[in-house]
């Protein structure tokens, strides 16, 4: 199956690095006009260079803005006013007490992992709609359906996205728009790099046999024993925004390794 996305032009949020890079990256392959985001202008300028290498035929432009608020998301949709496809990837995690969270913690998950994706996908559905065409994706977890103990807020963010998804794929029903979830387990960003950091430098291990220490200890559920990597993410993010997965819609499609033991 060759997929391609000639003509149709794509907004990946967070996608200066990690999951979102790599979704980018794959869908300007495929040949979409890609619009890469980020807080950070050097950090974007870096990811759009990465990707638009001179032996490569993509297009690929930069937009720096905090998608954490309604401001940034009003101003990307107000430069860029009409992809065909979405990919509402922004998030953040960290690991924290349930008790030490306060309700600043909450809401700066609940704006980053799941207003910003509600925010775009309002401005970007109505057109699509009446284009009759159109591709938006969420970002959830596999810690969605397995709460963690030590990431609740997290968790909780990661499930409301699973619910905004499904909804809205029975909002855009018949138009000719599929809206769906990914499902990532643990995999190995420059993120869960970082967290791990530490242990990789104190046990001179490489951070690929640290990571899959990890997901053992952590993630025992784990049928492939390992973190996975951004691009096995993204090769499920581009097939889902393809002409291909035109009869998937409201589905949630676990790229978790395994973790979520249950039989669809």
């Amino acid at each position: 199956m060759r997929i391609d996305l000639s003509g149709k032009t794509a907004v990946v949020t967070g996608s200066s690095e990690g999951i979102g890079f790599a979704i980018a990256e794959g869908l300007a392959l495929a040949g979409a006009r890609v619009i890469v985001t980020g807080r950070r202008e050097e950090k974007v300028a870096a990811a759009v260079k990465a990707i638009a290498t001179p032996e490569r035929e993509v297009a690929v432009e930069g937009f720096a803005v905090d998608l954490a608020t309604a401001d940034g998301c009003g101003a990307l949709i107000q430069a860029h006013p009409a992809p065909d496809i979405l990919v509402n990837n922004l998030g953040i995690f960290e690991q924290k007490n349930f008790f030490e969270l306060d309700d600043d913690d909450w809401r700066r998950m609940f704006d980053v992992n799941v207003m910003s994706g509600v925010r775009l996908s309002r401005g970007y559905l109505p057109r699509m709609i009446d284009a009759g065409w159109g591709r938006v994706l969420f970002l959830s977890s596999e810690s969605g359906r397995n709460i963690p103990p030590d990431m609740l807020h997290y968790g909780f963010s990661k499930t409301a996205v699973l619910a905004i998804s499904r909804g809205l794929a029975k909002r855009v029903a018949g138009t000719g728009v599929t809206v769906n979830a990914v499902l990532p387990g643990p995999t190995l960003s420059e993120g869960v790099a970082d967290m791990l950091a530490e242990e990789v430098e104190s046990s001179g291990r490489p951070v690929e046999e640290v990571a899959a220490d990890f997901v053992r200890s952590h993630r025992p559920g784990s049928l492939i024993r390992r973190a996975a990597s951004p691009e096995e993410v993204a090769n499920m993010a581009v097939y889902l925004c393809s002409t291909q997965a035109s009869a998937t819609t409201g589905a949630a499609m676990r790229v978790d390794g395994g973790i979520v033991d249950d039989i669809i």
